[in-house]
C-alpha cells in the first residue's frame, strides 16, 4: 500500500506533508460524558451482517449522521484512559470510511485510494483529518497491532466490519476476537504444511514492522493467534515460505445508490 500511495502522490505533485492536530477546537464542544458510540452500534446492528454493510440503508439512518457530527464536536484528549481514546479512533475511523463511500468516494483503484484515504478530510473536535493521518499517525503510534484487524477500509480484502463498536473498557477482549477472527479466516490466511508455505493477507506485508516489534516476527505473530494448537506451534517454530494474497479492493457490500 505504501508504494501506491508514493506513486500516486508523485503523480499528482502531492508531498504528502499532512499533519494531524496535536489540540482540537470545537465550535460546540461537547463532554465525553454526554457522547455514546452506543448511537453507532444501532447502526452497525442494523445494517451489517456478517461484516456485509448496507450502505443505502446505513445513508438513510439519521443515528449514522447524527454520530459523524457528535465527533467534530469533541476533543479526544479530553479521555484519560488509552483503551478509550483507542476505541474512539478506532470506531471514528471506520464511521469515516463509510461516510466515504457514501460520498462518493471508492479505494477500488489506485486513484481511487488517494482519493478515499488523503484527499478526502473529515473532521474531529473542529481539526480536518484523513483516514491515512489517522491510521498512520494516531492509531500506529499506540503501539498496539492487533488495531490493523479492527479498523475497516469497506474493502473485501479488509477486515470484516464488526456489527458493533469498540469500548475502552473491553478493547482487549475486542481486538483478540477480530484478530482470531482475521488470522484464521482461509479466504485472508492459509497454511500449507506440507509444502510450508503460508498465504498471507496484504496486511501482514504492508504492516510487518508493527508486528515483529511486538511478537519478534510477522510468523510469531500469527502463530498466537492461530486457533489449532498444533499449527500453531508449528507456524512459530518452522520457517514457512511467505506469499501475499492478492488484495481485493472491492467494496465490502451493497453499493450506495
Amino acid at each position: 500500500m505504501n508504494v501506491l500511495f508514493v506513486l500516486v502522490m508523485l503523480l499528482t505533485g502531492v508531498n504528502g506533508c499532512s499533519s494531524v492536530p496535536r489540540a482540537y477546537h470545537p465550535a460546540q464542544p461537547l463532554d465525553p460524558a454526554q457522547f455514546s458510540h452506543n448511537v453507532l452500534e444501532q447502526v452497525l446492528r442494523s445494517h451489517v451482517t456478517e461484516g456485509r454493510v448496507d450502505y443505502p440503508d446505513v445513508g438513510r439512518n439519521r443515528n449514522f449522521h447524527e454520530y459523524v457530527a457528535q465527533l467534530d464536536r469533541l476533543d479526544p484528549n479530553r479521555w484519560r484512559a488509552t483503551s478509550d481514546r483507542i476505541a474512539f479512533w478506532i470506531n471514528a475511523y471506520n464511521a469515516f470510511a463509510i461516510q466515504g463511500i457514501l460520498d462518493g468516494y471508492s479505494p477500488r483503484t489506485l486513484w481511487g485510494r488517494y482519493r478515499f484515504f488523503i484527499a478526502r478530510k473529515y473532521r474531529v473536535g473542529g481539526e480536518p483529518i484523513n483516514l491515512y493521518d489517522l491510521e498512520r499517525k494516531i492509531l500506529i503510534p499506540f503501539q498496539e497491532p492487533r488495531i490493523h484487524f479492527a479498523i475497516v477500509c469497506a474493502s473485501h480484502s479488509c477486515p470484516r466490519l464488526q456489527s458493533w463498536v469498540y469500548q475502552g473498557d473491553r478493547l482487549d477482549e475486542q481486538l483478540d476476537l477480530v484478530t482470531r477472527a482475521f488470522v484464521n479466516d482461509p479466504s485472508r490466511n492459509r497454511f500449507d504444511r506440507e509444502r510450508r508455505i503460508a498465504s498471507l493477507s496484504k496486511i501482514f506485508d504492508w504492516y510487518g514492522d508493527d508486528f515483529a516489534a511486538q511478537a519478534g516476527s510477522v510468523q510469531r505473530f500469527i502463530a498466537r493467534h492461530i486457533d489449532d494448537p498444533a499449527l500453531a506451534h508449528e507456524v512459530a517454530t518452522v520457517p514457512y515460505t511467505v506469499e501475499f494474497l492478492e488484495y481485493d479492493w472491492s467494496l465490502n457490500g451493497v453499493p450506495p445508490r
